[in-house]
């Protein structure tokens, strides 16, 4: 690999917290989170165009902390110099970010990491999920398993719960099937809902296998 591709990824991967299960970058382009990943790294301000929610675009001037991956989503963890105030920024909504050059020392965030800061800040907005299961497990194999995406406590002999935080109820179900062990779904409600459709979306996978499966062997039969 060359030596500046092997420098951006490990720059990258240094930069980033990862909170949820693991998806393609979307719309975001490569060049935008090796820029602010090598940005956090090295300490270095960064200057982009920002369009929020609303559709307003501004100039921002921060400095990077942390890229977070969490949902179907990258964020960057990074201090308004601007507006003297911790920020998140989805990426997606962000224009060509510019490295400026001027290194600074990092301040103090004011949460436990940059994960828990992007969950704080979006924890309110309709299409982010907070998902709690018991999981029928000890919590170390289930950490084991999926422990990158979700919270997993102890809760009680051979079993643990979960928590997760996303915007989309897939990754939820898709960690819950990957633990490979009976689970209890504690909320949201939505959940529950999801996981039905997802069964009965199985269930006739299934059944359409065996119909096929047992016209093949009628269709043997019938030659022989």
């Amino acid at each position: 690999m060359p030596r500046r591709l092997t420098e951006q990824v490990q720059a990258l991967l240094s930069a980033t917290v990862s909170m949820s299960w693991p998806t393609s970058s979307g719309s975001v382009g490569t060049s935008v989170l090796t820029t602010l990943a090598q940005a956090c790294r090295d300490s270095e301000r960064v200057e982009f165009g920002y369009t929020s929610a609303a559709g307003e675009v501004t100039d921002r001037r921060v400095e990077p902390l942390r890229l977070v991956r969490l949902g179907q989503r990258w964020y960057v963890v990074a201090y308004d110099l601007a507006r003297h105030d911790w920020r998140s920024f989805r990426l997606d909504r962000l224009d060509e970010p510019v490295r400026s050059g001027v290194r600074f020392l990092p301040r103090e965030l004011p949460a436990a990491d940059a994960a828990e800061f992007v969950r704080a800040g979006i924890g309110a907005t309709p299409a982010s999920y907070s998902v709690e299961a018991l999981i029928e497990a000890p919590a170390g194999e289930v950490s084991a398993r999926i422990g990158r995406w979700a919270r997993i406590d102890d809760a009680g002999p051979g079993r643990s719960l979960l928590r997760m935080t996303t915007d989309s109820l897939d990754w939820a179900a898709l960690a819950l099937g990957a633990v490979g062990a009976d689970f209890t779904v504690v909320e949201p409600p939505e959940l529950d809902t999801h996981l039905r459709e997802w069964a009965h979306r199985f269930a006739r996978a299934t059944n359409s296998i065996r119909v096929q499966e047992h016209d093949q062997v009628l269709g043997a039969r019938a030659e022989s």
